[in-house]
C-alpha cells in the first residue's frame, strides 16, 4: 500500500533541522577567506579605477594646455591682422573721399578674423567707452579728458579664454576735468 504524504498544515509532523556537519567547518572557513579576498580585490580595483580616471583627467588637461600653447603664436598674428584691418577700415571711413567699399571689406575681414579667434577659444572682451577701468582687462596707453577712472577710448580690443585674459584691451583712461582746470589755474 502506498503511504500518504503528510499535509503541510499538519502540526503533528515537525522536523528539526539537521544537525550541522562537523566536517563543514573547514569549508565555511574557506568561504569566509574567499569572501574577504574578493572584497579586498574589489577595493583594489576601485582604487585602480580612481587612479586611471585621475590620470586621464591630467592627460586631457596637459593636452589642452599644449594646444593652447601651440595656438599662442597663431593668435598673436591674428590679433595683429584684426587690429590692422579694423584700424584701416576706421581710417577709410573717416577720411574725406575714402573708399567706403574698401572700408566695409576691411571691417568684414576684421569680423571674420574675430570669428576665427573665437573658434580657437579667444573671445572678444567687450570694452566700450564709459566702462570703469579694470587693470586686469585693460592696458592704459594714455589719459584723456573724461570721467575719472573710466575708459574714454578703446584703441584695440582685448581677448579672453573663459575667464583668463589673453590680451588686454588698449584704452585711454579719463581724468577729472576739474583737476586739469585747477592745474591750469595754478600754472597761471
Amino acid at each position: 500500500m502506498t503511504e500518504i504524504p503528510p499535509r503541510a498544515d499538519d502540526l503533528s509532523i515537525i522536523h528539526d533541522p539537521p544537525p550541522p556537519f562537523p566536517d563543514m567547518a573547514p569549508v565555511a572557513d574557506a568561504l569566509d577567506r574567499l569572501t574577504a579576498e574578493v572584497g579586498r580585490e574589489h577595493d583594489r580595483a576601485t582604487r585602480r579605477e580612481e587612479i586611471i580616471d585621475r590620470l586621464h583627467a591630467e592627460n586631457l588637461e596637459l593636452r589642452h594646455g599644449l594646444l593652447q600653447e601651440a595656438l599662442t603664436p597663431v593668435r598673436a598674428g591674428l590679433y595683429r591682422l584684426y587690429d590692422m584691418a579694423g584700424r584701416e577700415a576706421a581710417r577709410l571711413r573717416e577720411e574725406p573721399g575714402g573708399n567706403v567699399h574698401l572700408a566695409s571689406l576691411l571691417a568684414a575681414i576684421a569680423d571674420e578674423v574675430a570669428e576665427v579667434l573665437a573658434r580657437t577659444g579667444a573671445e572678444l572682451l567687450e570694452t566700450v567707452p564709459g566702462d570703469p577701468y579694470d587693470s586686469a582687462r585693460h592696458r592704459p596707453v594714455g589719459t584723456a579728458n573724461g570721467p575719472h577712472g573710466h575708459v574714454v577710448t578703446v584703441l584695440s580690443d582685448g581677448f579672453r579664454l573663459g575667464e583668463q585674459v589673453l590680451r588686454k584691451a588698449e584704452v585711454t583712461v579719463g581724468t577729472f576735468v576739474d583737476d586739469q582746470r585747477k592745474q591750469k589755474t595754478e600754472d597761471e
